[in-house]
This record gives structure tokens, C-alpha cells and sequence, in this order.
């Protein structure tokens, strides 16, 4: 069961622990970090919204969850020390760590996994994982041991219980954790400087404070691509986890750096509004898709770093089949497909771009693309909280470049009112099924005949997984090799 699966206002109130209450390091060892991240998040709370870049600050370093999800994929115990799976596979039972505190100092328990879940799937969550915890059913055995029964059978559900929507909240600080965040992990929030950095500093009251070696961390923020270079080169950022990979030659020649390539369970997409006409037109999304050369838009905006994929899965993940072949690059056949449909060219569109190198280098190559079949694509760079409000959460787009990096997504084209448009009884019932399924062998043919269907309905320009890559101090420990989530373990490092 381990190794399978796997926003808002002001500068936080909390403060900066004293270096006195903690146990004297050894003379001279640097116990501080700093970290470079391309997007800043939009608050702090995981449970609020869908940008990654807040789990990237907070998972695992400020708010835990009942499992741990490691670099290799694999799950171990974090919150809940043992568990219990039933015959049926739906019901499981967790025996939880005690003498764990919160940071407001008060206790971590049943009730409070409870809470949390129940919050998860209420009438207010913006838990973007909301549809996974409506088929939770919590109750509390006593205040160590806790029972959740999921009405699918999930072999990744322990995997599911550590991704950051599953963070376990104080109740009483749950509303505010978007700037003031309260959890029981390692750090706390020790200041938010909105437009540059966030800095978190160990948490004396954490249950084992000797296992630190990190006792502050700076999480800094910077999109652009060249100053991303210039704060590595002059040592004012000691690690950039998934920076542009443009910059990455000059730093595998230089000793003083290094630089870890990582695969990753993230979909590169063109994604498209499949509610808007002509969007909605089967014939005209084929169409996009025979334009697109995906190797050349992995060579231009992932600079070499990813690998095609032709539906929303990737090929490490169980299940895969390849699907590049359904909607290969053809500009012919994509011209003959918009003519099929009606359209008269040259057909206008618009093409929302998020700050991120990748997307806003995409862009330019996939409107090159589709200008060469009639399409126009008007480029609209916005900033990364304008995407999750008027892309993700009100729909206002017709195309947009995106990278999705949860690993067990899938279900998101399930959703009724997810911000793609997409409607399918047929993925409904498949998906159903899927999550229904028990053996092994038929849970991986669903999968082939999702993937399949998500091809043939070209519900997005599918495009790559890319492979991530950190350029970090030669001196610094512990940075993971690979990321099935996104998270910046703090816990990890340290220098050597």
C-alpha cells in the first residue's frame, strides 16, 4: 500500500522564535536557507485554493497531514503512527501520534482529523480535492484512533491523505490560516514581505525541535527567467527548486552549484474552454491538436526538459498508455478539420498566459503554431492571482497554458463545473468505474480507455510532462531527487 500514488492580506503577526530556547548548535553551522520560487501564492491556507505554490511553503513545514508522501512516492506514517485496512478496502483505521501539539498550543487529536475532513467537503470548502472528501465518512473512535470510510475502493488513498488538501487544522485558527497559518509541523510563519518573500522559522514547541538543522528559511520570489540566474550567481538564493530550465547549462559547468534534474507527475497543457463556441465543436479542438508540434514547443518552452504525452496522464504513472498517435501534428489534416467544421478563417482566439517562463515561451510558439491553420492567437499576459480568479475561478478564457501538478487529477473532468467546460457521461461512468475497481489489471484497462477517450475528445492540446530541475549550493543536503508533489521539505536539509 506505500508505494503506490499517489489566498489573501497582510504580513502575519507571528514572530521569530528565540534563538535561546533552543538546543546550541555546533560553532559555525549554518542553520538558515534561502529558497527561490517563480510564483508567490495567494495566501498561505492549501485547503483555499489550487495554486501548487502554496503547498510548495506550507506542506510538511508549517501544516502536516495523517501520511507522508516521499521523494521516491512512496508513503510513511507522519500524523498517524499505524493503520488498519478492511477486507473491502474502503474503510480504514488510524492509530494517531500523541503528544503532538498545534502551534497555538492546542492538542492534536480524532476530533481534530475529523474537523478537518468535515470542513474539507462542507457547503463553504474551496478545497479544490472537495469532490474526493464528500465521499469521506470520519468518526472518531477515541482521541488517538480515527475511522474514514471512503465509498470507493482508492488504492492511493493513503497517498491521497498526503497531499496538502489533506492537512489536518486547529479549528479554532482554521479560518484564518490564510495569513496567519496554525499547524503542527516544524515552522511557523515568522513574516510575509506581499511581492518578495516569505520567511519561516523553526517552531521550539515542535515535537522533536533537535532534528532541525534548517532553523530559518526564506522563500523568495522571482519569475524572471534572467534574475533568477543573477540571485543564484550571487549567492543571495542557496536553491531554486524548478527554476527555468534556460538557465540551467551555465550552472552544470560551475562547481560551486548543483543541479538536480527531476520527473515529475505534472501535465503541460494548452488547455481549452470547451464551453465556448467554436470551442465546443470537437472538430475545431482536433483540429488545435493536429497543429501543435509538441516537440517543438517542449524544445522552446521546456528547453528540452519533458516528454510528449497525447491525454492527461504521464508515463510514469500506473496505467499509462500512449496516446500521441490519436492526435499527431498534421497541419493539414487541422485545416481540413476547421473546414469540416464551418469555420471561417482567420478565426480569432485569445490565449491567457500565466507569469510562468514556460507558458508565457509557449505561448509565442503555439500561436506561431496555430497561426499556419488560420487560428489567431491573441497572447494576454496576466499576473498569477488574475489567472486563478479570472481563468480558474470565473472561466474567462478561451485558451491557456498550464501546468498541472497533482499526480491523481484525473477525476477533474469529472467535475460538473471545473473550469475546462468539459461534459462527458461517457468519463463520468468511466471514471466511476475506475474508482470502483479493485484488480489491479482492470483498473489499469479503465485507465487506457480514460486516457483513450480524453484523446479522441481532444478536450485540451495535450502537451508534456516536464522534467523539473533544482540548481542549488554544491553544500546543500537533502533536496529531493524527485517530486511526485510539490513541496520544499525543510526538514530534509541541511548543510554539509
Amino acid at each position: 500500500m506505500f508505494n503506490r500514488r499517489t489566498l489573501l492580506a497582510g504580513t502575519a503577526a507571528a514572530s521569530l522564535p528565540l534563538l535561546s530556547s533552543w538546543p546550541a548548535l555546533a560553532q559555525g553551522r549554518k542553520d538558515s536557507v534561502t529558497l527561490a520560487l517563480v510564483l508567490e501564492p495567494p495566501g498561505l491556507d492549501p485547503t483555499a485554493g489550487a495554486a501548487s505554490s502554496i503547498a510548495e511553503i506550507v506542506h510538511y513545514n508549517v501544516f502536516e497531514t495523517l501520511t507522508k508522501i516521499n521523494a521516491d512516492g512512496s508513503v510513511s506514517p507522519l500524523l498517524a503512527e499505524s493503520w488498519e485496512v478492511s477486507p473491502d478496502l474502503k474503510t480504514y483505521t488510524f492509530r494517531l501520534r500523541k503528544g503532538v501539539k498545534f502551534q497555538n498550543g492546542e492538542p492534536f487529536n480524532a476530533a481534530a482529523v475529523k474537523f478537518s475532513f468535515d470542513r474539507a467537503s462542507g457547503d463553504k470548502s474551496t478545497n479544490k480535492d472537495k469532490r474526493t472528501f464528500a465521499n469521506l465518512s470520519t468518526q472518531v473512535s477515541d482521541e488517538h484512533t480515527v475511522v474514514i470510510t471512503n465509498k470507493d475502493i482508492d488504492p492511493d488513498f493513503l497517498f491521497v491523505l498526503g497531499q496538502a488538501t489533506s492537512i489536518i487544522v486547529e479549528p479554532r485558527s482554521a479560518d484564518t490560516n490564510a495569513t496567519r497559518p496554525v499547524g503542527t509541523g516544524p515552522y511557523q510563519l515568522a513574516g510575509w514581505s506581499r511581492g518578495a518573500s516569505v520567511t519561516l522559522a523553526a517552531w521550539p514547541g515542535f515535537r522533536a525541535p533537535q532534528s532541525l538543522r534548517i532553523r530559518r528559511a526564506v522563500f523568495r520570489f522571482i519569475p524572471d527567467a534572467a534574475a533568477q540566474v543573477a540571485a543564484l550567481l550571487a549567492g543571495d538564493v542557496d536553491a531554486f527548486p524548478r527554476v527555468t530550465p534556460r538557465s540551467v547549462p551555465q550552472f552544470r559547468s560551475n562547481p560551486r552549484f548543483q543541479v538536480v534534474v527531476s520527473n515529475s507527475r505534472a501535465k503541460t497543457i494548452l488547455a481549452i474552454n470547451n464551453a465556448r463556441k467554436p470551442l465546443n465543436d470537437v472538430r475545431v479542438r482536433r483540429a488545435i491538436a493536429a497543429a501543435i508540434d509538441r516537440k517543438a514547443v517542449i524544445a522552446g518552452a521546456a528547453d528540452g526538459y519533458g516528454v510528449p504525452i497525447g491525454s492527461y496522464y504521464v508515463p510514469t504513472a500506473f496505467g499509462y498508455v500512449d496516446t500521441t498517435g490519436i492526435n499527431p501534428f498534421d497541419v493539414e489534416k487541422a485545416k481540413a478539420l476547421l473546414s469540416e467544421a464551418g469555420i471561417k478563417t482567420p478565426l480569432t482566439l485569445t490565449m491567457t498566459l500565466p507569469p510562468t517562463p514556460y507558458a508565457r515561451q509557449g505561448g509565442e510558439l503555439i500561436a506561431a503554431q496555430l497561426a499556419k491553420i488560420g487560428i489567431q492567437a491573441r497572447l494576454q499576459n496576466v499576473e498569477w492571482a488574475q489567472w486563478l480568479s479570472g481563468t480558474y475561478g470565473n472561466k474567462n478564457y478561451d485558451l491557456t497554458i498550464i501546468s498541472h501538478v497533482e499526480p491523481f487529477d484525473l477525476g477533474n473532468f469529472a467535475k460538473p463545473d471545473y473550469y475546462w467546460g468539459y461534459h462527458s457521461q461517457e468519463f463520468n461512468e468511466l471514471f466511476e468505474k475506475i474508482q470502483n475497481t479493485p484488480r489491479p489489471a482492470d483498473r489499469a484497462r479503465l485507465l487506457g480507455d480514460a486516457q483513450r477517450l480524453l484523446a479522441r475528445d481532444s478536450v485540451h492540446g495535450f502537451l508534456y510532462t516536464p522534467q523539473w530541475v533544482t540548481v542549488a549550493d554544491k553544500k546543500l543536503r537533502g533536496l529531493w531527487k524527485d517530486m511526485p508533489i510539490f513541496v520544499n521539505d525543510l526538514s530534509s536539509l541541511s548543510w554539509g
